[in-house]
C-alpha cells in the first residue's frame, strides 16, 4: 500500500511539473525538475511499475496538447494518439533502462540514458515525422539565454540532454545502490558539464555579433478571417493599408519590411492587384517588402512569399499535414537578390535542417511570412528564434494571430508584439547580422546522432547481466 501511495504521488508530481514546465507557454524551470520523483522511485520498485509510472507521468503532464493537437492544428485522432501515448510508452521505457542500469551497478550509464534516450525519441521524430523539432522540449528554456547558447554547438538536442541530466544525476546520487565514490564521480561530472555549458553561454553572449545590421519592420495589417482576395474591395484595402505601414516604416529607415503569411488569395490573372502597389512602394522608397499569399498558378496552388520590387517567389517547403494538403510544396531556396537573405514561411522554421541549408548558402538573416493560431504565439515564435541561435542567423518573422518576434544570432527578442485580424500591429528592429555560422551550422545533426549511439550502449548495458 505505501510503495502505491508514493507511486501515485510520484505520478501526479512529476505530472503536474511536465504540465507546467512543458507546452504553449512554459515555466522553464519546472522542466529540470519534472523527471525528478519518478526517477527517484524507479530503483525502488519493480520494473513494471517503473514503466507505468514513467509513462503515465508524461502523458498526464503533456495530456494538455491533446486539444491543440486535435481542434488547433486538427490533426486526426489517431495522429495525436500516436504522438502522446507513444511518446508516452517511449518515456516510461527509457525510465525502465535507467532502473535495470542502477540495478546492474552501472551508476554513469544511469545518469546519461534518460538524456541520450529522450534525445533520441526527439531526433528520430524530427527526421523520420513530419513535424520537424517541434517535439522538443528545449524550447521550454527559450528566455534563458546563457542555456539556449548550447544550440550553436549541438542543435536543441543539446538543450534537451542538459534539461534531463540535472535530474538524472540527482537521483543516480539518491539511488540505494550508489556508492559514495560514485556519487563524487556522477556529481563531478555533471558540474563540468554545467559549468563548461554556463561559460560558453556567458561567453557567446558576451561577444558580440557583426556590426553590420539589417532594419527591418513587421506588419500585420487588420483583415477579415478568411484569406483575402487581392482583387476584391477588401483585398485592395488590405493593400492599401500595407503601403501606408511600408511607408511609415521607410521613413523610420526600414530596408526590408515581411508581412504575413497567407495574408491574401491570388492566381496569375489577379495577382497584380496585390503586386503592383508593393512593387511601386518598395521601388519608391528603396524597400524589400515581403508579402505572404495562396498563390494558384498554372493549376497549382503554393503557400508563397513574394519579394517586391524583385517578384522573387519562394513556395514553402514544409506543409502541415491536413492543413495544408491542397498545396504544393517547393523545393527551391529564394535569397532576396543580391542580399544574404533568404525567404521561408512559417512551419519551415520547425525543420533544423531547412534553416541550415540557407545559412550554408550564405544567408544571415530570414525573412518569414508565418500565420499561428494564437494561443501558440509564444512557442512557436520561440522556435524560430533557437533556428536562429542554432545557425548563427538573425529572424523576422511576421505572423498573423501569433507574435511579431524580431530575434538575433543570440536569441535576444529585439522587438515583439501580439497580433490579432481586428487590429494592424508592427514592430521595427535593427537585426545584427552574423557571419561564418557555427558550430551546429558547419556539423550539423553530430550530438543527435552520438545520443543516438550513446543510447544504443545503455540499452545494451541494461540488457547485459553481470556475471560473476
Amino acid at each position: 500500500m505505501k510503495r502505491f501511495l508514493f507511486a501515485a504521488l510520484a505520478i501526479v508530481t512529476s505530472a503536474l511539473l511536465w504540465h507546467f514546465g512543458t507546452g504553449l507557454r512554459p515555466l522553464p524551470g519546472l522542466a529540470f525538475l519534472a523527471p525528478l520523483p519518478v526517477l527517484i522511485l524507479a530503483p525502488r520498485v519493480s520494473a513494471a511499475t517503473a514503466f507505468l509510472v514513467g509513462s503515465l507521468s508524461w502523458l498526464g503532464g503533456e495530456r494538455q496538447l491533446w486539444p491543440y493537437f486535435t481542434e488547433t492544428l486538427e490533426q486526426p485522432v489517431p495522429v495525436t494518439v500516436l504522438l502522446l501515448g507513444g511518446t508516452a510508452l517511449l518515456f516510461g521505457g527509457i525510465v525502465t533502462v535507467t532502473r535495470a542500469l542502477l540495478l546492474r551497478g552501472r551508476p554513469g550509464l544511469a545518469v546519461v540514458a534518460l538524456p541520450a534516450g529522450w534525445v533520441t525519441v526527439e531526433f528520430l521524430l524530427a527526421v523520420a515525422g513530419p513535424f520537424g523539432a517541434w517535439w522538443s522540449i528545449a524550447y521550454t528554456q527559450a528566455d534563458v539565454l546563457p542555456v539556449i547558447q548550447t544550440t550553436a554547438l549541438t542543435g536543441v538536442w543539446g538543450v534537451t540532454f542538459l534539461i534531463l541530466l540535472v535530474p538524472s544525476a540527482i537521483s543516480v546520487c539518491l539511488a540505494p545502490e550508489v556508492t559514495q565514490t560514485q556519487r563524487l564521480r556522477v556529481l563531478g561530472a555533471t558540474a563540468v558539464v554545467l559549468a563548461a555549458v554556463g561559460v560558453f553561454g556567458f561567453w557567446r553572449l558576451a561577444v558580440a555579433p557583426d556590426t553590420d545590421s539589417v532594419r527591418v519592420g513587421l506588419v500585420a495589417v487588420a483583415q477579415p478571417p478568411d484569406y483575402v482576395p487581392a482583387d476584391s474591395a477588401d483585398g485592395r484595402d488590405m493593400a492599401a493599408r500595407a503601403v501606408a505601414e511600408i511607408e511609415r516604416l521607410a521613413d523610420q529607415g526600414a530596408q526590408a519590411v515581411v508581412l504575413p503569411e497567407k495574408a491574401w488569395r491570388a492566381d496569375d490573372s489577379t495577382l497584380a492587384a496585390l503586386s503592383g502597389p508593393l512593387t511601386e512602394v518598395a521601388n519608391r522608397r528603396n524597400v524589400q517588402v515581403v508579402a505572404g499569399l495562396i498563390l494558384s498558378t498554372g493549376g497549382t496552388s503554393y503557400n508563397a512569399a513574394i519579394d517586391y520590387p524583385s517578384g522573387t517567389l519562394y513556395a514553402k517547403h514544409y506543409l502541415i499535414p491536413g492543413l495544408e494538403d491542397e498545396h504544393r510544396p517547393g523545393t527551391r531556396w529564394q535569397n532576396v537578390p543580391g542580399k544574404p537573405w533568404a525567404l521561408a514561411v512559417c512551419f519551415d522554421l520547425d525543420h533544423p535542417d531547412l534553416v541550415l541549408a540557407n545559412q550554408r548558402r550564405g544567408a544571415t538573416l530570414l525573412l518569414v511570412p508565418a500565420l499561428d493560431f494564437t494561443d501558440d504565439h509564444w512557442l512557436h515564435s520561440r522556435m524560430a528564434v533557437l533556428r536562429g541561435v542554432e545557425s548563427g542567423m538573425g529572424v523576422a518573422r511576421a505572423p498573423q494571430l501569433g507574435e511579431l518576434v524580431a530575434s538575433d544570432s543570440r536569441g535576444h527578442v529585439l522587438a515583439s508584439e501580439t497580433t490579432d485580424v481586428t487590429v494592424t500591429r508592427t514592430i521595427l528592429a535593427d537585426i545584427p547580422l552574423t557571419s561564418g555560422g557555427t558550430v551546429y551550422a558547419r556539423f550539423g545533426n553530430w550530438f543527435g546522432w552520438t545520443c543516438v549511439s550513446l543510447f544504443c550502449v545503455t540499452l545494451g548495458a541494461a540488457a547485459w547481466r553481470r556475471t560473476v
